[in-house]
């Protein structure tokens, strides 16, 4: 079923093996169509698949009939999709404490039931990692010669990285982080992401909890959340939306059951707000960035071929954006870091924050032209200086994340300039 020898390696795989080094049990979380069930198989030694049509599913009839049967196998052992039948869930944590060893099982989930069938949280038995679509670098679309890390310790040296076409850029974002999509042809970028928003709203929406909601409600929803891509809008600017572009009325209770649908499936990956420990006046905005979690997603949604984007450069952007985001979140994960944004009162914004564990932290700008790197760091440093007048900690270094450059280098104000097509965890 999975030939190891074309794996490509993720960013995820440390995570994976640390963790089973530690705990009994690591649940691997994302949307489906990530590559978790490939990244499971190159850490197990022997594999159950609950949605295997087999038998008319006899491995989820037999997991509901005997759980501790399926348990049974080379350890690490992996139960794919565990979340078909939730009382698996529990089944594990009871074999894991019998065990008491590590690495005994990993589990995949394109969902999460809403305890339904759980008894048990699994805390200290099973530990989750969440991993997203493929970043440029896992693709092979971004040449690595730049990392987040080393940038933390001032390590950037100047070096030219290549000419970077818009009409890539734009390729990259259609095509997005699927695995199946990275030696498709080019012109058949857009076919796994669309297959996936059908997908999501013909079967996985009512599978998840057997409720049958309203389907064009629920587009029309996943539509304005593509056109408010990358941006903090709010349940009632979604509801606004939906009735001026697709005249159609939607409740924000709708919207909020929708949402936390989407987020259970994991369709979402909102980007939290940063709020460092400020004495200040300042009013901090509390509202998190909306992302899909892959950009190519939006696409599908808004119909948006390549063509249609360079026609639109204002919409490429946020999409852009999205794009950089979604590398940044992932390389974040890597080093065990998160990524937020930064948004106050007064106007003043980031695009980007990077914080790792110990608390220090990253700013970042993102920028598709070159001709817009000026006015980037203009804003980076500003927001530096505001942290230092309200005697809080100040950025490690600050960083404007571009498309269309073929440098990377340190400015003289001693601000990054990176191409997101050279940069690696």
């Amino acid at each position: 079923m999975f030939n190891l020898a074309d794996y490509k390696d993720r960013s995820v795989d440390n995570a994976v093996a640390k963790a089973l080094a530690t705990f009994g049990c690591v649940c691997i979380e994302g949307p489906k169509w990530s590559g978790k069930t490939w990244t499971s198989v190159k850490h197990s030694r022997s594999q159950f698949y609950l949605g295997d049509p087999e038998g008319n599913f006899q491995n989820r009839t037999l997991t509901q009939l005997s759980p501790a049967a399926v348990l049974k196998g080379d350890k690490p052992r992996l139960l794919d999709e565990w979340q078909e039948v939730p009382s698996l869930w529990d089944a594990v944590r009871f074999a894991v404490d019998q065990a008491g060893a590590p690495g005994q099982f990993i589990l995949t989930g394109s969902s999460t039931p809403k305890r339904k069938g759980i008894l048990h949280s699994g805390a200290g038995r099973i530990v989750k990692l969440q991993m997203r679509t493929m970043s440029l670098f896992e693709s092979g679309d971004s040449s690595g010669k730049v990392s987040l890390l080393g940038l933390f310790d001032h390590q950037c040296p100047a070096q030219i990285t290549g000419d970077v076409s818009l009409e890539n850029l734009i390729y990259l974002v259609v095509r997005g982080g699927w695995p199946a999509s990275i030696e498709r042809p080019r012109d058949n970028a857009a076919s796994i992401p669309l297959a996936y928003v059908n997908l999501l709203l013909d079967e996985d929406v009512f599978k998840i909890d057997d409720i049958r909601r309203n389907r064009r409600k629920l587009e029309l929803l996943l539509r304005s959340l593509a056109r408010n891509e990358s941006t903090t809008a709010s349940m009632t600017r979604l509801q606004t939306d939906v009735k001026e572009k697709d005249m159609e009325d939607i409740s924000t209770d709708t919207i909020a059951e929708y949402l936390d649908l989407f987020s259970r499936m994991f369709l979402l990956a909102n980007q939290p707000p940063f709020s460092p420990a400020m004495r200040s006046s300042v009013r901090l905005k509390q509202a998190e960035k909306r992302h899909l979690t892959d950009p190519s997603l939006a696409c599908a949604l808004l119909r948006a071929t390549p063509a249609k984007l360079l026609a639109d450069l204002n919409t490429f952007g946020f999409l852009f954006e999205a794009l950089c985001e979604r590398d940044l979140d992932i390389y974040a994960r890597t080093l065990g870091g998160t990524l937020y944004h930064y948004q106050d009162f007064s106007g003043r914004e980031v695009d980007a924050i990077v914080e790792l564990p110990d608390g220090q932290f990253a700013a970042f700008e993102i920028k598709l032209g070159a001709q817009q790197i000026d006015e980037a760091a203009k804003n980076l440093l500003a927001f530096s200086d505001h942290l230092e007048k309200a005697k809080v900690a100040k950025p490690v270094f600050l960083c404007v994340l571009c498309g269309m450059s073929s440098s990377a280098y340190q400015r003289q104000d001693s601000v990054f300039v990176v191409p997101i097509t050279t940069l690696k965890p």
